[in-house]
């Protein structure tokens, strides 16, 4: 019986020229950084140079995510990628009665413009690349951001980096949504027009598959789902007015690298060939508009807390998919991050992983290696085949967001999630440590706890920004907010004078749920 792939059709044991009857090499695969992109989005990849180095990190107060971040500088990265706590995603400031227990936790705790400017003390915001992880407060992390870089005196137009902004994932997989959909996908299109006009080089949203993954979605669900989502905001954008080419060249995605490296790289060159076909069908004439450039973190949900060196291994082979599969930036996971926030120990070897992949193997000698295999383009014509007929579904319950609001993703994947729980529960499938090869006593390990007094410590700072800033500035200035978003202007331009004010993200995003409401999904049994 053969072995069945993570998005569950068969992989043959041995494949062959039949495999490929009339498969024509011209269309399907083309020439690296040409229509359809399978083969990458540029055409010498990394033979030019290695691909962003980016390590997620953020956590506790902002001075102590910032002496993170300059370790990882000092220690070769390239990019910075910042994790920001619960409070922080979902809109509340660190004192707020919500905010309880998760003050720094799982990300570091920003609550206005002096948060920002410690976060980033010391850091050139002109020559690093910047991506956050936040979605529906994005548009206020993003003007934070600026204003912090303006105070450097880094002019708009050279600052560089990425949004995450995806909030329809947020709906099917995550739960940090603040507003109902129609609202946040107004903010999402007043980012990109923003952007457009005030920070040309940034990439204003992160298309997400990643954490549907991590929610349980196979490598066919991950990109169908993620693909539906990325026509959602094209649609939105156009609806709002703006051309498809003046808004499409900063489209990011961002997906997840799993262990199963053959149909992992198979998925990243099928949903570059889709998103190239999809883009032209907009009327896309821009070869940037039609590439799906993406970031890629390893698969967080496969790390083990038993025998968590064993993670070492699983990260370098993720990373590795990832890599022969043509990302153009990565995060590689800590091993320890299955127990706890990394230790700097943790993270630095997370780090020197990629460099290992970057200077001391051949992958980066040739572009695409993989093209032209029997079982990589074959497995690349399943995946895509098997995606595409998820995205078809989509499309006939009214697109991504009339399904979500149907619960057909989030059904879709916990379905997923459910049938890989019993395969591993029965046996059928191997986790190394966890049901089979699993060791009687397992070793101590030290992991790096967040101290409680942030929270206290947050709440003081918030109470000496209260105390020196204009009251009478911020009222007028959160006004002018709810004003703007009761009517159809960019709402990016009231808010960025509100935070200049010194309005924190918890009364900014106050001042629009009082506008749009919150988003309260519906049961359903």
């Amino acid at each position: 019986m053969p072995r069945r792939s993570e998005s569950g059709f068969p992989i043959d044991q041995l494949y062959g020229p039949e495999a490929l009857a009339g498969w024509d090499p011209d269309t399907r695969l083309g020439r690296p950084g040409e229509y359809p992109y399978t083969r990458g989005v540029y055409p010498t990849m990394y033979t030019g140079r290695p691909w962003t180095m980016r390590q997620y990190a953020g956590f506790g107060t902002a001075a102590e995510s910032n002496a993170r971040y300059r370790q990882l500088i000092a220690g070769g990265g390239t990019g910075l990628s910042v994790a920001f706590d619960l409070p922080t995603q979902m809109g509340y400031d660190s004192d707020a009665p919500l905010a309880a227990g998760e003050v720094g936790k799982v990300g570091v705790a920003v609550d206005g413009v002096e948060d920002m400017a410690v976060l980033f003390d010391g850091i050139p915001l002109g020559e690093v690349s910047t991506s956050m992880t936040i979605n529906a407060p994005a548009a206020l992390l993003l003007l934070l951001y600026q204003l912090v870089g303006e105070a450097q005196g880094v002019p708009p137009s050279a600052l560089t980096g990425t949004v995450q902004n995806d909030v329809l994932k947020e709906y099917i997989a995550r739960g940090t949504y603040i507003f109902p959909p129609q609202p946040s996908l107004r903010l999402v299109a007043d980012v990109f027009r923003y952007c457009r006009a005030e920070i040309p080089r940034w990439n204003t949203i992160s298309i997400s598959g990643y954490h549907m993954a991590e929610a349980g979605a196979d490598p066919a669900q991950e990109i169908a789902f993620t693909l539906a989502n990325g026509i959602a905001y094209v649609r939105t954008a156009l609806a709002a007015g703006m051309a498809v080419d003046d808004f499409a060249p900063r489209l990011s995605f961002f997906f997840v690298a799993r262990t199963t490296l053959l149909e992992e790289v198979a998925k990243f060159r099928a949903a570059r060939r889709i998103w190239a076909r999809i883009m032209r069908e907009f009327g896309a004439r821009d070869p940037r508009s039609q590439m799906l450039r993406f970031h890629t973190q390893t698969a967080g949900v496969q790390l083990t807390a038993q025998q968590p060196e064993v993670n070492l291994v699983r990260v370098s082979v993720q990373a590795l998919a990832a890599v022969l599969g043509g990302t153009q930036s990565l995060h590689t996971n800590s091993f320890d991050e299955a127990i706890a926030l990394p230790t700097e120990k943790a993270a630095r070897l997370a780090l020197r992983t990629q460099q290992v992949l970057a200077h001391e193997t051949d992958v980066t000698a040739t572009v695409d290696p993989f093209a032209g295999s029997y079982a990589v383009e074959s497995l690349t014509d399943a995946v895509e085949a098997a995606a595409l007929a998820l995205m078809a579904r989509v499309e006939e319950q009214g697109g991504a967001v009339a399904a979500i609001e149907q619960g057909f993703q989030k059904g879709e994947i916990e379905r997923t999630a459910y049938r890989l729980q019993q395969e591993t529960d029965s046996g059928e499938r191997t986790v190394v440590g966890v049901n089979r090869f699993r060791l009687d006593e397992e070793e101590p390990y030290q992991p790096l706890r967040v101290d409680p007094a942030i929270e206290r410590q947050q709440a003081e700072r918030l109470a000496r920004l209260r105390a020196g800033r204009s009251a009478t500035a911020v009222g007028r200035a959160l006004d002018a907010l709810r004003r703007t978003a009761e009517g159809p202007e960019n709402v990016l331009y009231p808010m960025k004078e509100a935070l200049a004010a010194r309005a924190t993200v918890g009364e900014v995003c106050d001042a629009l749920r009082g506008v749009w409401g919150t988003y309260a999904p519906v049961e359903r049994f």
